[in-house]
């Protein structure tokens, strides 16, 4: 930014300036010469420093710079609050390479890329050479612009349509995938124990049978077996009472629940809610207890075969009998 700025003599005697008013002149010589001015005849202004260095007040300089916008001499942003004095570089062009370097620095600063673009035209227009192209001309911003208001539109759009519609599931997909299931909370499932629960999942003992068998190794799981052996005890114990919907199995659960916290003991003649199943579950209490102990080996299912188990399979047995 330079510390003067030229004034020509002949200023006075231009028609244009003969016609203005005392108060027209002072500003429009302030416009030309104030602090804030630059090479390439644009720069920021806002109207306090104005009001300030001019000694107006804020109507008065208002007026003025709509007057002078409207004598085709400045154009005044308010989004920016930078001026550029029109046809400015037809009375300052300096062909100094320094000078040109320092107008190219300025453009880049400047916020309102249109200013940017009319003074490039004024400089083809009197052949004022300048290399243009370190240049912004606000063509990336411009296009930034754009895409963010494609996006604000879209998101109206979206706003305005609702919350997306839930898309339709078909019973298939609403079923949860018990191999999946095991294979998540269990570990790896050997191709025997696939076939076994294959069996399960006919709907002979279920009408539900994906979700039971689910619901039989979540109830595995939570008491520390993690052994297909248990969950298929779990299963003929449920088949046998007749469970055959989720949720016959999970009201059952929540009543053995119930009565276990009443006190009823697992064999006494007065529980409600004896079944063959836990009859038969008394003589395993002690095996999951050292299974939960740890003092007992937690079976595995690599090599697992249910057909090979004599108690599962005579229970299999009874139930395919019933």
């Amino acid at each position: 930014m330079a510390t003067y700025r030229q004034l020509q003599t002949a200023f006075w005697q231009d028609t244009f300036v003969l016609d203005l008013t005392p108060e027209e002149k002072y500003f429009f010589v302030y416009l030309m010469t104030n602090s804030k001015t630059t090479q390439c005849g644009i720069y920021e202004l806002p109207k306090r420093i104005a009001e300030t260095e001019t000694g107006y007040n804020r109507e008065t300089v208002e007026k003025l710079i709509k007057r002078f916008e409207e004598y085709g001499k400045i154009v005044y942003s308010d989004s920016t609050k930078e001026i550029m004095i029109l046809n400015w570089i037809k009375h300052n062009r300096i062909n100094s390479p320094k000078v040109k370097a320092c107008i190219r620095k300025e453009l880049k600063q400047v916020k309102n890329s249109e200013f940017v673009t009319l003074f490039l035209a004024q400089c083809e227009r009197y052949g004022y050479g300048i290399d243009t192209v370190c240049i912004d001309l606000g063509e990336e911003k411009e296009k930034e612009k754009e895409q963010e208001e494609e996006q604000e539109e879209e998101q109206e759009e979206k706003e305005k349509a609702g919350p997306p519609s839930a898309p339709e599931i078909s019973p298939a997909d609403k079923s949860p995938d018990p191999i999946t299931f095991y294979q998540e909370n269990i570990g790896v499932i050997p191709p025997l124990v696939v076939e076994d629960m294959t069996h399960w999942m006919d709907g002979k003992h279920f009408d539900e049978p994906n979700e039971i068998i689910v619901e039989a190794i979540r109830e595995t799981v939570t008491n520390g077996a993690r052994s297909w052996k248990y969950t298929t005890k779990i299963l003929i114990g449920w088949a046998e009472r007749g469970l055959r919907t989720l949720q016959q199995v999970q009201a059952a659960m929540l009543e053995h629940e119930q009565f276990k916290g009443k006190g009823y003991r697992q064999g006494s003649k007065d529980n409600p809610y004896q079944s063959g199943f836990d009859k038969r579950a008394a003589a395993d209490k002690a095996f999951l207890e050292s299974m939960q102990s740890g003092q007992a080996f937690v079976e595995k299912d690599t090599g697992y075969d249910p057909s090979q188990d004599q108690e599962l399979q005579k229970l299999m047995d009874q139930l395919h009998t019933k």
